[in-house]
């Protein structure tokens, strides 16, 4: 197990590659995770949005965490996404996970049933309490439907192992209200690459990426020196950055980021339904925007 300290910086979103068959391609996923730790990331998370966990069973997300879990080998944590709608069900998956090695938990707001905000803090609150593993929680009302508001969040924040957030809201003012509102201990995640620098600027701790799927070194040390108050630095890396971070959402994630790794070698493309390949206009506008990286296969 690795030293949970390290849950600040960059985090990468791992994809999951699947083999032509759609079966998970085992030997790519390894070598994904050395290519992530050779480029500096200082975590990993498997599971989550980007590595397409709805479209897989319970034993195939246990597979993966399993295998990010044995190819780290302790290097950098591994934090294993455990989500859905049902509360009793996502404690089961914790508690395999747990049982294979994961670091910590990443656990999304219940999607589809709608819950209130008091459905939110009990929801979480039972997580908690059954399990002994750190919990980051997953603020994403673009796909969740619902907010969790920063009322709710710090009193999240006070229910045992409940030790972050990953705030994928977009909205920098809510960001900032959760920092404030919390004990510098509460390990605050920018959820979207494109606010890593403002998110760390108001007192967060790193950033959850998509775009270090790719680019792990250079999204690396943007949050790297936000987190040194290199701000020159910081300013110049999210200036040359700014243009991949919103082609990665050309087209829904993991589709355009899962497309730029083929294109470089790293992973084959395929998704499974209902996420689709990219367009040729989107592919045209991701190569052009990405031509300047030039990322290859043989680095990793």
């Amino acid at each position: 197990m690795s030293n949970i300290n390290q849950l600040r910086g960059c985090g990468t979103a791992i994809v999951t590659p699947f083999n032509n068959d759609e079966s998970i391609d085992e030997i790519g996923l390894k070598r994904l995770v050395e290519f992530q730790i050779t480029g500096g990331v200082d975590f990993i998370v498997a599971c989550g949005t980007t590595g397409e966990s709805v479209t897989m069973s319970e034993d195939e997300q246990a597979r993966v965490v399993e295998i990010c879990v044995q190819a780290a080998n302790g290097r950098v944590p591994i934090v294993a996404g455990a989500g859905g709608y049902n509360t009793r069900e996502i404690i089961e998956h914790i508690h395999r996970f747990t049982d294979l090695g994961a670091d910590a938990i990443l656990s999304v707001v219940p999607y589809y049933n709608k819950p209130t905000q008091e459905g939110m803090y009990q929801h979480f609150r039972a997580i908690a309490e059954n399990t002994e593993l750190p919990i980051i929680l997953y603020n994403i009302p673009g796909r969740c439907v619902v907010n969790m508001e920063t009322p709710t969040t710090v009193r999240i924040a006070q229910l045992p192992n409940i030790i972050g957030t990953k705030e994928a809201s977009g909205n920098i003012s809510q960001i900032g209200e959760v920092i404030a509102a919390t004990d510098e201990s509460f390990l605050v995640f920018a959820g979207d690459d494109s606010v890593a620098l403002p998110t760390i600027a108001l007192g967060g701790v790193g950033v959850i990426s998509v775009a270090s799927n790719l680019l792990p070194k250079v999204v690396s040390d943007l949050s790297h020196a936000c987190l040194a108050g290199d701000w020159d630095k910081a300013r110049k890396l999210q200036r040359e950055l700014t243009p991949v971070f919103k082609t990665m959402f050309i087209e829904s994630n993991p589709a355009p980021v899962k497309a730029a790794m083929a294109s470089a070698g790293l992973i084959g493309e395929t998704l499974r339904l209902p996420m689709v390949p990219i367009s040729d206009a989107s592919r045209a506008k991701l190569q052009e925007v990405l031509a300047p990286f030039q990322v290859t296969a043989q680095a990793a």
